[in-house]
């Protein structure tokens, strides 16, 4: 099956940026959201990125235009329909995307794929809300999407091999990322990994053993990152990391999973990072570091 026309349910930063990069690529995007604000304001940001490309000479005013023909709004997750992938993209509630999951599976005909974004949540859990769990997987994108050439596939128990197959190809041949195959576990494989490293550096500032600063120039400079821990989790969204640490540790019951006390207090001020311009670090509202 040839993947030509995808719909992308959900458009918070993670469905803006797939979108983004899916149209970048040629194809068609069906972008859903549940009210006409939301919708809007999706628009509204993947105009200003676009905007920030040209800028710096990445696309022409004439590119810009043919990528966002590419793009078709709509508040009917029934115009899905006509895709044969639909990537789930809402908020890391099970609910919710359980919901979503029971009417893609009503209004998409196999061999459609469904697939989510999810970084945390059971895929198998998700998939068993449909009458066929074997065409459900996941596709873990990393935001910023049309920078990170990494996508984790993620295959629940019931998965087919054939669902799999055809996922690879969309990943490897269609939009050329590079597909890691991850059989599910909470977290996965990079946000299990990050989300780790993220509350030791935490534990290392609330210890006093280096400044923020320090702490972050140790590994970007030392290790090559391209941004240090605390700043990758100003960036994440410092609630979502919160949230991530919250399941994996209920998950696995292992205490290296229990978010730092120093997150809980800075969620909890509404120092959330670039979202709302402070976090462990200062950003202006292009999410550049002040």
């Amino acid at each position: 099956m040839q993947v030509k026309r995808i719909g992308v349910v959900g458009g918070g930063t993670m469905g803006q940026s797939i979108a983004e990069m899916l149209a970048s690529q040629g194809l068609d995007v069906v972008l859903v959201e549940k009210t006409q604000e939301k919708l809007d304001h999706a628009w509204e940001m993947i105009n200003y990125a676009l905007d920030k490309r040209l800028e710096k000479w990445a696309i022409t005013e004439a590119e810009k235009k043919v990528l966002l023909a590419k793009i078709h709004r709509t508040l009917d997750i029934g115009e899905t329909a006509s895709c044969q992938l639909v990537i789930e993209t809402i908020h890391e509630d099970m609910e919710a995307k359980k919901e979503v999951f029971r009417e893609l599976d009503r209004i998409c005909p196999p061999p459609a794929i469904l697939a989510s974004n999810t970084s945390t949540l059971s895929l198998t859990e998700l998939a068993e809300t449909t009458r066929a769990p074997e065409r459900v997987i996941g596709l873990h994108f990393i935001y910023p999407v049309s920078k990170i050439q990494l996508v984790e596939i993620i295959r629940a128990v019931k998965t087919s091999e054939e669902t799999y197959a055809g996922t690879r190809r969309f990943v490897e041949e269609t939009i050329q990322k590079k597909g890691i195959l991850v059989y599910e576990s909470p977290g996965y494989v990079t946000t299990r990994l990050i989300c780790t490293l993220i509350n030791e550096a935490m534990h290392t500032l609330a210890e006093r053993v280096a400044s923020a600063e320090d702490i972050d120039a140790a590994m970007r400079i030392g290790y090559s990152f391209g941004y240090g821990p605390l700043e990758l989790a100003d960036r994440f969204g410092l609630d979502s990391v919160l949230a991530a640490l919250d399941r994996m540790f209920h998950e696995f019951g292992d205490i290296k999973y229990r978010p730092s006390f120093l997150l809980k207090q800075m969620v909890r001020a509404g120092r959330l990072g670039t979202k709302t311009g402070e976090g462990f670090f200062r950003y202006d509202k292009d999410g550049d570091r002040v």
